[in-house]
C-alpha cells in the first residue's frame, strides 16, 4: 500500500569523485557483499565531508541501498506498521513511500536495542526486496513503490514464524533471491517471489531463523551458496539447495551473527561465545568436506569485518579493533582503544571507512603493523546500528532516526 511521504531516517551522503559507483549500493554490504567499493578513488581525509541533506524518521537498523538516483531506507513506526522509502539522491526528498502492518517484538533479553526493522534491502532494475520483521518479504517496484509481489513466509508455507524476527538481509543474484526465512533457507524467484526451492528445515521458534546473511561464491570448484545458521554453517547448491557440506560453529545462544567471509577455498568467521575460525573446504570423494585450518580466542560479535591484502580488518565483542592473518590466524595487532559496540565496515585498496556505532565515522589505514587511523569525523548525533552504504561520490548513512547525505570534497 502505498502512503504519503513523511519519515525516515538519516542518510549520509559522502562524494569523493563525480563518477557513481559501477554497481551502486544495491544490498547488504555492497555489490560484493565484502564491503569492497567501486567507484572513484577517496580522498586523503574526511575534512572534505560536506552535509548535503539529513531526513528524520523512525527507528530502523536497514543499511541503505541504492539504485541510479534512489536511496532506498526502511522505518519502523507506532509498534504497527513498518515502511520502505525512495529518496532522491540529490535533495532528500521522498519520492514514494510504501507500508505495511508488521510489528514485531524481539524476546526481552534481546530487546535492550529496539524491535523496529533490522534487514537490509535488496535492490535490482526492477524491485526493492524488504524483508518485515514477521517474516515478509514484499517487492516494490523501484521508480513508484506498488507491491509486486509479497510473500507471507509463515502463510504461505506453513512455517512457525522466528522469534527474533527476519533480520536477514536477502541476497539477489542471477534473477533470484536467496533468503533465511520461512523456518528455513529459501530461494525465490525475484520477478514473481515463487519459491523455487527451501532448505535447512530449523523449525522456527527461539532457535529458528538466522541473524546472518548468505553469500554466494565458488568454493572447491563449486558455485554455492554460504549460509551461517544459527548452529551450523552449511554451503548450499544454488540450483536445488542440496547440502554439499555442513559444520557447526560454536555461539551463545546460537547468537551467530557474522556475514561468512569467502576468500578461495577458505571462509572465515566468528561468533559471540564461540571462536575466530578459518575452515577449508576440499573434495572429498565425490562431495566436499570442511576442515578447521586455524581458530583464535578473539570473538567477533556483530561487525563482520573485511580482507585486504590477506588480512582481516575486525571489530571484536570486546569492543576494540583487531588485525589477523588469514592464512596462519596470528593475531597481528590488537588496539588499546576501545570503540563503540558495533562497526560497519567498507573498503577501497587499503583504505578503509569505519562506521562507529557512536556516529563517529574513521578513515583507517589497512595496516598489518598497529590500527592506524588516519582520520576521524562525527557525522550523526544518534546510534548507528545499521551498515554504511557508498555510492560514487557519495556516502549514505543511516543512524537510529534519520538518514543524512554528506559531500566529501578535496
Amino acid at each position: 500500500m502505498n502512503t504519503p511521504a513523511r519519515l525516515i531516517s538519516a542518510t549520509l551522503l559522502f562524494a569523493f569523485s563525480a563518477a557513481p559507483a559501477v554497481a551502486g549500493w544495491n544490498q547488504w554490504r555492497g555489490p560484493n557483499r565484502d564491503g569492497s567499493c567501486p567507484g572513484g578513488k577517496w580522498p586523503a581525509k574526511l575534512s572534505g565531508l560536506q552535509q548535503l541533506w539529513r531526513v528524520p524518521m523512525g527507528a530502523s537498523y536497514s543499511g541503505p541501498v541504492t539504485h541510479g538516483n534512489l536511496v532506498f531506507t526502511t522505518e519502523s513506526k507506532d509498534k504497527q506498521f513498518e515502511f520502505a522509502h525512495a529518496v532522491d539522491a540529490d535533495t532528500g526528498k521522498i519520492v514514494w513511500t510504501a507500508q505495511w502492518e508488521g510489528h514485531q517484538g524481539v524476546p526481552f533479553f534481546a530487546r535492550r536495542n529496539g524491535d523496529w526493522i533490522r534487514a537490509t534491502p535488496a535492490v535490482d532494475e526492477t524491485n526493492v526486496y524488504v524483508s518485515g520483521m514477521q517474516d515478509v518479504l514484499v517487492a516494490l517496484d523501484v521508480k513508484t513503490g506498488k507491491v509486486n509481489w509479497r510473500i507471507d513466509f509463515p502463510k504461505d508455507l506453513k512455517a512457525n514464524p522466528q522469534s527474533f524476527g527476519y533480520v536477514t538481509s536477502p541476497m539477489v543474484e542471477g534473477g533470484a533471491l536467496y533468503t533465511h526465512a520461512g523456518a528455513g533457507f529459501c530461494k525465490l524467484d525475484a520477478a514473481t517471489g515463487k519459491v523455487i526451492w527451501r532448505s535447512l528445515d530449523d523449525g522456527g521458534g527461539m532457535m529458528g531463523g538466522s541473524f546472518s546473511s548468505p553469500v554466494i561464491a565458488t568454493v572447491a570448484g563449486k558455485r554455492q551458496v554460504i549460509v551461517q545458521g544459527r548452529t551450523e554453517l552449511h554451503g548450499l547448491d544454488p540450483e536445488n539447495g542440496t547440502g554439499l557440506w555442513s559444520q557447526p560453529v560454536k555461539a551463545f545462544r546460537g547468537m551467530n551473527i557474522y556475514t561468512p567471509v569467502v576468500k578461495g577455498n577458505r571462509i572465515f568467521t566468528s561468533a559471540y561465545g564461540g571462536l575466530s575460525q578459518a575452515w577449508d573446504i576440499g573434495k572429498e570423494g565425490e562431495g566436499l568436506k570442511p576442515s578447521l585450518s586455524w581458530e583464535h580466542k578473539a570473538e567477533g560479535y556483530m561487525s563482520t569485518p573485511v580482507v585486504i591484502g590477506g588480512k582481516v580488518f575486525m571489530h571484536l565483542r570486546n569492543q576494540k579493533a583487531a588485525c589477523m592473518d588469514l592464512a596462519t590466524g596470528k593475531q597481528e595487532w590488537v588496539s588499546e582503544q576501545k570503540f563503540g559496540e558495533y562497526w560497519s565496515l567498507a573498503y577501497q585498496g587499503d583504505r578503509i571507512l569505519a562506521l562507529d556505532m557512536k556516529g563517529i565515522l574513521y578513515l583507517i589505514k589497512a595496516s598489518p603493523e598497529k590500527l592506524e587511523i588516519i582520520d576521524e569525523k562525527k557525522v550523526a548525533s544518534e546510534e548507528c546500528w545499521a551498515h554504511l552504504a557508498i555510492d560514487g561520490d557519495r556516502i549514505y548513512i543511516r543512524e537510529l532516526n534519520a538518514l543524512t547525505a554528506f559531500k566529501w570534497t578535496e
